[in-house]
């Protein structure tokens, strides 16, 4: 039986993680960042990859982003849709809860 460690923490939204960082959060090559980069699927647009930093929301865009892929089988173009879409969700769900509303 395999035993995985689950690792927990907080992701600091004034942190910037490298592309290599990023990379290796999201257990992909850092090739895999660079396509999705000039995609543009996430990151601020630089194509200077010496400029590369990463939010803590450009990592949990880029983890939903490689699961869909991932667990789907999904072509690129449609997890950062898929992606987009759960976003939007959750920013109306965020306000739906701020003017008191129930989310059910």
């Amino acid at each position: 039986m395999t035993q995985h460690t689950i690792v927990t923490g907080i992701v600091l939204d004034d942190a910037a993680l490298t592309l290599e960082e990023l990379a290796r959060a999201c257990a992909v090559e850092p090739q895999w960042v660079v396509e999705r980069i000039e995609a543009g699927f996430f990151g601020d647009g630089s194509l200077q990859v010496s400029h590369w930093r990463f939010s803590s929301r450009d990592l949990t865009r880029a983890r939903r982003i490689r699961q869909l892929e991932r667990d789907f089988d999904a072509a690129p173009e449609l997890a950062a849709l898929m992606a987009d879409l759960v976003e939007e969700v959750e920013q109306l769900k965020g306000r739906l809860r701020a003017a008191g509303l129930s989310v059910d």
